[in-house]
């Protein structure tokens, strides 16, 4: 009894020693890194406006400054149709065509959910709608968008909702086939641009939003927080993690983008700005930032929106010149 017993435990330690030899190889000796991804930004005016910034002094320093060639750009619902059945693009306008300028590419992202808080943003008259008519409603906005900028050339392709089935955010809850009525339309209307949905990286399993769309979005959220169990970070997992999802659901690192790399803190249920310094490096810093990036290159995509842009810009008004300085060293 006592031999069997030895037995079964010398068969769990060879397999824990094995696992975790696999986990220490795919998370710092992984072959399939890419030292050449290249990084992009996300940018959203109301949010830098949020931080007391003049969102188009902001913008020109992430374009003109640290000289980023792709942008992610979120086209708030609430903001082009204040008005029902009145479509006003006036001030993504002036973003979108000023990274044609640069010649830079802009990802545009459009749904009832884009990103940043409240996740979902639904124009104040659309509130009092029913289910069918909110659905009509949200239908024309998505063809009033992608009409108006199919012909830019500055924009490269659609992002279709962000992370639409994963529950976070002041949102109604969406069906699969509600998001396949919206990638359908998009491309109904615009075959030259590819879609691209987006998924929460740690936290869903992707089985329907990878096979979505041409392309596929993950975040990457390395350290966060909540009420309950305050910061905790994912330093636990390996890169190999993603890549096994991707694998599961039959999409390619090639074709799989981050679209919102952290860099920037988690705020604790309040406005950023309103945090110390010292409880931002608690989520953010320079070490965490250097990081995540080194992370991000072993997931072996091609290319990564890094999430926090306009932050950089208001550690700069206070001082804080770290980061940005970081920042203009990396491979745009």
């Amino acid at each position: 009894m006592k031999r069997f017993r030895y037995k079964k435990i010398t068969v769990l330690a060879v397999c824990l020693f094995v696992i975790f030899g696999v986990w220490v190889k795919y998370n710092y000796f992984d072959s399939t890194q890419n030292p050449d991804m290249k990084f992009g930004v996300s940018f959203d005016p109301e949010y830098a406006g949020s931080l007391h910034l003049d969102p188009a002094v902001a913008f020109s320093a992430l374009l003109n400054d640290w000289k980023f060639k792709y942008f992610r750009l979120p086209l708030h619902w609430d903001k082009v149709e204040k008005v029902s059945g009145i479509f006003n693009f006036a001030e993504m306008d002036y973003y979108v065509n000023e990274v044609g300028k640069s010649s830079g590419k802009v990802m545009l992202a459009i749904g009832n959910k884009t990103p940043r808080w409240p996740e979902c943003h639904r124009p104040e008259w659309a509130f009092s709608l029913s289910a069918a008519e909110l659905n009509t409603a949200l239908e024309n906005y998505i063809l009033a968008a992608v009409e108006h900028y199919k012909n830019n050339p500055a924009v490269e392709l659609w992002q279709v909702e962000n992370e639409p089935f994963f529950s976070f955010g002041e949102c109604l809850p969406l069906s699969s086939e509600e998001l396949q009525r919206e990638v359908a339309l998009v491309k109904r209307i615009d075959n030259a641009h590819p879609v691209l949905v987006a998924d929460s990286g740690e936290l869903t399993f992707w089985n329907t939003t990878a096979k979505a769309g041409d392309l596929f979005g993950m975040t990457m959220y390395r350290v966060v927080w909540n009420k309950y169990l305050g910061y905790w970070n994912y330093d636990w997992l390996p890169a190999a993690f993603y890549r096994l999802k991707l694998w599961l659901v039959d999409r390619s690192p090639v074709s799989t983008f981050i679209v919102e790399l952290q860099a920037e803190p988690w705020a604790q249920n309040k406005p950023l700005e309103q945090m110390a310094i010292e409880d931002q490096n608690k989520s953010m810093d320079l070490a965490r930032l250097r990081n995540n990036i080194e992370y991000a290159k072993r997931v072996g995509v091609s290319r990564a929106y890094l999430w926090g842009g306009e932050w950089w810009i208001w550690l700069i008004k206070q001082g804080y010149n770290e980061i940005p300085n970081f920042i203009g060293t990396l491979n745009h």
